[in-house]
């Protein structure tokens, strides 16, 4: 009863830092401007099934997206910016991935401060619903991210004063 208890607990302390980073586009509606994107990405999980796309190999992996660092998806060469704006410990979130994907050049531009920086993503999905729902398709798809505070499986929560 204790172990269920706490599991509870936890649950409901977590779900609000959760929440708060939920998506707030529509799957169904991102699932069709996917199709879009598949020229270039996929979503495979870790086993190598193709959840989304067509295997394409122009663009990284999507999958696991949300909480990911920039620039860091295994066996995918990044240009130089992006992989500079990930080793800053950039993470993604639905406003940034909205961001980027309406001006790659001038989000990186931005983000790193870098006038010269460049972007090897030409493609613009300049409609903000839009990249909303991608990103929420996305995420459908993906695990949960990480949390920050949360404690690991088994562990406890830590104590407050």
């Amino acid at each position: 009863m204790k172990l269920k208890l706490t599991a509870a607990v936890l649950a409901l302390v977590a779900a609000p830092a959760f929440a708060q980073d939920a998506p707030t586009g529509d799957v169904a509606a991102g699932e069709k401007v996917f199709a879009k994107c598949q020229t270039c990405h996929v979503i495979a999980n870790e086993a190598g099934e193709t959840l989304a796309g067509k295997n394409s190999k122009t663009g990284p992996n999507l999958y696991g997206l949300p909480g990911r660092a920039a620039g860091t998806y295994p066996e995918f060469k990044y240009g130089e910016s992006i992989v500079a704006l990930g080793a800053s410990g950039f993470t993604w979130n639905e406003a940034d991935f909205v961001a980027y994907v309406a001006d790659p050049a001038k989000f990186l531009k931005e983000k790193t401060g870098d006038k010269a920086a460049k972007s090897k993503m030409s493609f613009k999905l300049p409609k903000e619903e839009d990249a909303k729902n991608v990103y929420a398709f996305i995420a459908s798809l993906s695990p949960a991210p990480a949390a920050a505070d949360a404690p690991a499986e088994g562990e406890a929560a830590p104590a407050t004063e």
